[in-house]
């Protein structure tokens, strides 16, 4: 049964699914473009904006970043990349920035959500970012943040769980849990 919220924006964040198997569609430059643009309208410190991206559709270029992550079947598979960076030299509080980053990418992923494509968060392939910034020819002060696998949904069902609130949250301080 799908989760259901008040509005649009709800259902869409309590409905999002990591998806990591895609079909052969390519992704328009229109859909890149609402991505992209989702991302960038993210908050950040100071509007700094420091997240910078870089597309990744060339087939051959996608096969390269594959071999950098253990979930290679996953980017293999994709016909869009998105990698996420931070711009260090536009860095003012590194904490504040990557939270920035952090926002920007889980804006792109409810717009893949709400475009009707899917999309997963790669974090494993930082393990490589060397590797990463070299095939896309990136100066040092882009430091790689994540790289997100975009696509069609191949068919399938995604499910997920979480915590009960009770487990997560306190009331006014540390052991008081809320009761929802």
């Amino acid at each position: 049964m799908p989760v259901t919220g008040e509005s649009k924006v709800i259902d869409t964040i309590l409905n999002r699914r990591s998806v990591r198997e895609f079909t052969d569609r390519p992704i328009s430059k229109e859909e890149i473009n609402t991505i992209l643009n989702a991302g960038r309208w993210a908050p950040s410190g100071l509007n700094n904006q420091p997240w910078r991206f870089a597309v990744v559709r060339n087939p051959e270029t996608i096969q390269k970043l594959s071999e950098c992550t253990h979930y290679s079947s996953i980017v293999a598979g994709t016909p869009l990349l998105i990698a996420a960076f931070l711009d260090t030299e536009h860095s003012y509080n590194r904490t504040k920035d990557i939270q920035a980053i952090g926002a920007s990418i889980q804006n792109m992923l409810l717009a893949c959500c709400e475009l009707g494509l899917g999309a997963v968060w790669l974090g494993e392939i930082l393990n490589q970012h060397e590797k990463v910034n070299s095939i896309l020819y990136c100066p040092p002060k882009l430091e790689l943040m994540a790289v997100l696998a975009i696509g069609e949904p191949a068919p399938g069902k995604r499910t997920s769980t979480r915590k009960a609130l009770s487990e997560l949250v306190f009331e006014e301080r540390y052991g008081e849990k809320w009761e929802e």
